[in-house]
C-alpha cells in the first residue's frame, strides 16, 4: 500500500489539488462533503494514507477506523443532523465492485438530516 496514489482521485482532493468543501482535517483523516449528495447532510471521513478499500485494511489500521468511527458523530452533529436518538445518521462503507464502491480509496459516507431519502 502506498501513502499516495498521484492517480487517486480522493489523493488528489486531500493533496488540495481538486477543489473541496472541507468539514475537517487532521494529520491523518480527511473529511470534505460528497458532489453527489444522497441526503441533505453527506459527507466522507477519508485516511490520508492511500487505503485502497475495507478489505485491505489490516490490524495496523485498527486506530485509524476507530477514530473515523468516533469522529463520525461529533461531525455528523457539527454538520447538522439531529442528536440521537429522535435525530441520527447514517455510517455506509461501500467495498469493492459488487459492493458498490467506486473510488478506491477508503472513505466512510456520514448521511444525515430530515427524511425520506431513501436512497441506497
Amino acid at each position: 500500500m502506498t501513502h499516495h496514489d498521484p492517480n487517486c482521485i480522493f489523493c488528489k482532493i486531500i493533496a488540495g489539488q481538486i477543489p473541496s468543501r472541507k468539514v475537517y482535517e487532521d494529520e491523518e483523516l480527511y473529511a470534505f462533503h460528497d458532489i453527489s449528495p444522497w441526503a441533505p447532510i453527506h459527507f466522507m471521513i477519508v485516511p490520508k494514507a492511500h487505503i485502497p478499500s475495507l478489505a485491505q485494511a489490516g490490524p495496523e489500521h485498527e486506530a485509524l477506523l476507530g477514530r473515523i468511527m468516533s469522529l463520525a458523530p461529533k461531525l455528523a452533529l457539527e454538520q447538522g443532523c439531529r442528536p440521537y436518538p429522535e435525530g441520527g445518521f447514517r455510517v455506509v462503507v461501500n467495498t469493492g465492485t459488487d459492493g458498490g464502491q467506486e473510488v478506491h480509496h477508503l472513505h466512510v459516507h456520514v448521511m444525515g438530516g430530515p427524511r425520506p431519502w431513501l436512497r441506497g
